[in-house]
Parts: structure tokens; sequence; C-alpha cells
């Protein structure tokens, strides 16, 4: 047995300032998916996965029924019969490695379910989103259920704010082009929850606070506009600012030995450099104008292409 196929996802922008109303842009990233399996003679890491889809089919059990109903009984056989999530997407790298998981339990287990095929209503968008943050929660302490969203619908999400996301169209993408947005790796796993209650603690500042507001949440705003528009000479002017934020403000998100390399694409102008979902680890994101070039510039790393301009 094998269910359908999710995939991870890249926010683009909004990191951090989603939670604090910015915008944001999330896209599917098909190089890596995962999908709820049975096997005969499971490994360690099917293992591991059942054991914790075990405490998760206990957590769903909790929801209110209000929010969303599932076939509880149904979910519980299928783990005891050894039920996993095999997943090709790495954990603790900000790619949605529990949103794909969350995804795939919704769609296969819960009841009056919305499908990706019905007419997306900006309230229907927001119940899904109401329903995956729930369930998300189990994993990171609170989740605002995007990444399940985006991997469930396998469409790029716009977040204008809060309460008004949108299914979206990106520019596509030129071949030809040298521009990019790419994955580099580092090495090292990060953790959501830790990453985000020091976020949480530095909000109780009002100079953080203001940054956020008149920064952080300004240049992100501004790098959603101009990627949706194409404008790339204003996108990478906007991408470079919002470079210059996150070093300057958001250093804890950023593992100590990337700190000279991040400032090295600042001043060189090679690539900028900014955070793949909650920092402390897993990706960082890196968008140049010339690949070319960053990749000499970050020979010793290993870098992906998620998208070319």
């Amino acid at each position: 047995m094998k269910g359908p196929l999710f995939y991870s996802k890249i926010l683009l922008f909004g990191e951090y300032g989603i939670i604090k109303d910015s915008k944001g842009l999330s896209i599917p990233y098909n190089f890596y998916n995962g999908a709820l399996k049975t096997d005969e003679n499971p490994n360690e890491e099917a293992k591991k996965s059942n054991e914790s889809l075990i405490k998760f089919a206990a957590y769903l059990d909790n929801i209110s029924e209000d929010l969303v109903v599932f076939e509880i009984e149904k979910l519980k056989a299928d783990v005891a019969d050894g039920m996993y999530f095999d997943s090709s997407i790495p954990q603790g790298y900000g790619v949605g490695s529990s949103g794909a998981l969350v995804a795939a339990i919704y769609d296969k287990y819960a009841l009056n379910k919305i499908t990706v095929l019905e007419n997306l209503t900006r309230e229907k968008l927001l119940q899904l989103k109401a329903v995956f943050s729930e369930m998300e929660s189990f994993f990171h302490g609170k989740s605002s259920g995007l990444d399940p969203l985006n991997s469930y619908l396998s469409l790029p999400i716009l977040i204008n704010s809060k309460d008004n996301i949108e299914a979206t169209g990106i520019p596509t993408q030129s071949t030809s082009g040298k521009g990019a947005v790419f994955l580099l790796d580092s090495g090292i796993t990060g953790e959501t929850a830790p990453m985000v209650s020091i976020f949480m603690e530095n909000m109780k500042q009002e100079g953080f606070r203001n940054m956020l507001k008149t920064q952080f949440i300004k240049h992100t705003d501004a790098c959603v506009e101009d990627f949706l528009k194409g404008d790339i000479k204003s996108l990478f002017s906007n991408t470079k600012q919002l470079s210059k934020v996150v070093l300057n403000n958001f250093k804890p998100m950023i593992p100590a030995q990337f700190h000279e390399l991040w400032k090295k694409g600042i001043d060189t102008n090679d690539y900028y450099l900014k955070l793949c979902g909650s920092g402390g680890g897993g990706y960082i994101l890196g968008f140049t104008q010339d690949i070319i070039k960053a990749e000499e510039s970050l020979k010793d790393y290993k870098l992906e292409v998620v998208y070319n301009f």
C-alpha cells in the first residue's frame, strides 16, 4: 500500500514576518515528497515514523470535532498495522517535512474534507489553514498551518495577512536566465520550536518590534510584490536590504559559521542569503542574479537551484 505523494515547500518570503502579519509567498518544491505506506518488513526509519504516528493519532483524537472530524478508528487501526510516512523530505531543514505528513493524514482520514478540486474560496482556504494549524501544532508547539496547506494543494500560496490568503500564480521560470533562487545546505539540523521562542522573546522589546515593522516587514512585502510582478531589478534591491536586516537582527537564527558568508554575499553582490523557515540550521535560501558567480563564490557548499529567473 502506498498513498498519494505530498511535496515539500519553500517559503520564499515571510518567515517570522507572517507571525506579525507581513506578506508571504510559499511555493511547492517537488524535489522532495512523502507518502503514507505499509510494508511487510519495515526498516528502522519506518518503525520510528510509525511510533511517531501512534502519538500523532492519539493527539488527533482530542482535536475539537467542531474543527475537523477524522476516521480515527481507521487511522489507529492502520497505524497498529505498521503504517508510516515514507518521506525523502529532510527533517529540520525548513522545507516542510511535518507539513507533508499532516497533509497526507488529512487527505486520507478527514471526513467532509475540503478538496483541491472545488472552488477554493478564501473562507475554505482559511478553514483548511485553521485545521492544519491545529494538526501541525503537535510537531512545533505553534504552527501557522501554511506548510501543510501548501503541500495539500500543491499550489503557490500568497499570504496577504493572517486572514487573507489566496492560491496564486508565479511568473514562469526562465530556462535561459542567469538569475536563480537556490538552497544552500548548512549541514546542520534546525529545530523550529527554540527558534520561534527566541523570536517571541525578542518581540517583548520595543526596539525589535519597531525594526520588524519598519524594516523587516517593509522589505518582505516589497519582495513578494516584486517577485509576483517579475520586477527582478527591484526584487534584488529589496532582497539585499532584507538580507542585511536579517544579519543584523536575527543572528541567533543564522548558524554562527555562516555569519561571514552571509556578509560576503551582501558586500560582493554575488548572492544574498535569507532564512529558509525558522533557521537555526537546515537550508539557507539564496538569491543571485548570476548563478555561475554564486556557485564560484560558494564552491565549498552544496547548492540546489529551485527557481530560475
